[in-house]
Formats: structure tokens, sequence, C-alpha cells
């Protein structure tokens, strides 16, 4: 899914499936391509399912789909998707990275879909380019490559790499392509197909409100927790997320008790343990590592925080 194709029709498009790869974003990006097909009358886009051993892979929900190929066939797609999942990086191996560049080399555009730029990058493909994922792995990933810029935009199309957040959001950037290749009305007409109300643009917030996720008609609490969120590696004072709320520090705590039914300490906290558990289970960082990326000062506090928060200890929650 390169920004521009001016190649011969079919379009050629490659998709590279890895285990417990997502099944949601892997249909959101092929059936709008299918439905183009469909409502123009000709095959606009054809598409390759591949596996590094040509076998079949089985989705993270369990379901499992044939692959067309190896990576050892001979074919040069103009655009590949990686689909992956979790723990993406466990699956690049020697000879997968040698494709991925050979493809590379031959002017391939290469992207990810969901988790798929963490691969993309452990293969050193990343290098001076922009990407997004799912706003859940965002975190992890700007951890493990703090060179490489993201956003947490939609979808990113650029000239030689693609990506998306997953989800629905592969439909969004499937149907900007369609609309760019072939006209907004044929990608208008896919939309509804799909009942997809709205084509969202690559702009697009990947996550509700605050307000919304939070049940609360409080923007001064969504403003509050829109804070605590954004400075985990460096934690404000509560004095400090109450001043730029707009509250005093009583009327903070009190907002907190009243709509969310914790403390404002202990909701701060939540949030850092949470963050520090997702680094845990989706980077190498060290113990140390994740402790300092989430605020603590020793890895014997957050040690003791995680356990008390979770029931276990950072280093068995890594085994596990």
């Amino acid at each position: 899914m390169r920004l521009d194709y001016a190649g011969p029709l079919p379009e050629p498009i490659g998709f590279l499936l890895l285990p417990r790869f997502s099944m949601m974003a892997f249909f959101s990006a092929v059936e709008p391509l299918r439905i183009a097909n469909r409502i123009s009358g000709r095959p606009l886009f054809e598409w390759t399912l591949i596996s590094e051993d040509g076998g079949p892979v089985t989705a993270s929900n369990g379901m499992t789909l044939l692959a067309d190929q190896d990576i050892e066939a001979r074919y040069h797609p103009a655009s590949l998707a990686v689909c992956s999942g979790f723990d993406p990086e466990r699956y690049l191996s020697r000879g997968l990275m040698r494709w991925l560049h050979r493809l590379d080399g031959a002017g391939c555009a290469l992207g990810g879909l969901d988790t798929g730029g963490f691969l993309l990058a452990a293969a050193g493909l990343l290098e001076g380019e922009r990407v997004t994922l799912h706003w859940e792995s965002l975190p992890a990933f700007r951890e493990r490559f703090p060179a490489i810029e993201t956003s947490d935009e939609l979808f990113e199309l650029g000239e030689r790499r693609f990506s998306c957040a997953g989800g629905a959001a592969a439909m969004d950037m499937a149907l900007d392509v369609i609309a760019r290749r072939h006209g907004q009305r044929l990608a208008v007409d896919v939309s509804e197909q799909l009942i997809h109300e709205r084509m969202r643009t690559r702009h697009d917030s990947q996550r509700m409100t605050q307000a919304r996720r939070l049940a609360t008609h409080s923007p001064r609490l969504a403003e509050a927790v829109e804070l605590m969120e954004r400075h985990l590696e460096t934690p404000l004072t509560l004095e400090d997320v109450a001043r730029r709320s707009g509250v005093s520090l009583r009327q903070l705590q009190r907002l907190f008790e009243r709509e969310l039914g914790r403390s404002p300490r202990d909701w701060y906290l939540a949030l850092r343990l949470a963050r520090a558990r997702q680094l845990l289970e989706e980077t190498d960082l060290e113990v140390l590592g994740v402790a300092l990326a989430c605020g603590f000062t020793s890895s014997s506090s957050f040690s003791r925080a995680f356990r008390q928060h979770f029931g276990a200890s950072p280093r068995e929650v890594r085994r596990g």
C-alpha cells in the first residue's frame, strides 16, 4: 500500500503473516480491496498471503489461514504488509531479514499493520521513516527504538514505507489508497458496502476522548488524567496536576473519589504500573530501565509497588 503506484493492474500486494497476527487488521486491509474489485468490475488489486515456510499461520484469535507461498518463492509485490500481533520481533529470523532487505532493494514498499513496525524496525528498515502503531504499543516501541520518529495517527503512507494502528484503521488506510488510485467515488462506494459510516483521515484520533473513556462530564477530571498519562516517566506532583487542571488539590481529591472511586495518587500509580507491565511484556528493557521509564527512582521501590499491585514481581511477570 505504497503512496503511489504506476504499474500494471491488478496492483500486487503481499501480506506476510506472522504467528499470532491480528486477524482484524488483516481482514480490514483486504476486504476493501476485494470490494473495490467487485464494484469496479475489474481486478484493481490482487493479494498474496506469505508465511516464512509457506505453511499455515494461526492468528491471535486461534483461527488459521493458509499461505499461498513461502519467502523463497519468486514474487515481486509492489507493497508488502507485515501482519503481526503479540511479540513480533520473536519471529524475525535471519532468513526473513534477508528477504525483507531483498524486497526493499527491489523497490517494494514495506509496511506494518498493528505491531508490524516492531519487526521492520528490528530489521533496520525504518531508519529516517515515520511510523505509527496501535496506541497501546506506541510507548513500548518508543522505548525500544527511540531514534525512530513515531506518530499517533491512524495510518502513515510514504514513498517507501506505510503503517497503520491496526484494527479498523487498516480499513481507513485501504480506503485512502483506493481513493488515491481509483477516485473518491469508488472509495465512498466501498465504504458504504462495509457499513463504514465515515471515511476517517489519517489525522483522526485512535482513541475516544478522555471524557468518554472515563464516562465523566467533568472536563477538569479529564484534563487531570490526560496530564498524568502524558507524564509517566517524570511524574508531576499532585499539586502540579491540580494547578494545570484549574482546580485546587482538595477539589482534585474530591473529583477523583466521586467520579472514579479512587484517590488521584492511587490512580496515577496504577497508570505508571500498567505502563511498566506493558514494557516488561513487550520489550527487553532491564527491570531498572522499566522502573526509570515509569517514574521510579530505584528497582527496589518499583518492585515493591509492582508486587503489591499485581501480586507478582516484575521478573515473574516477564518470565510468564
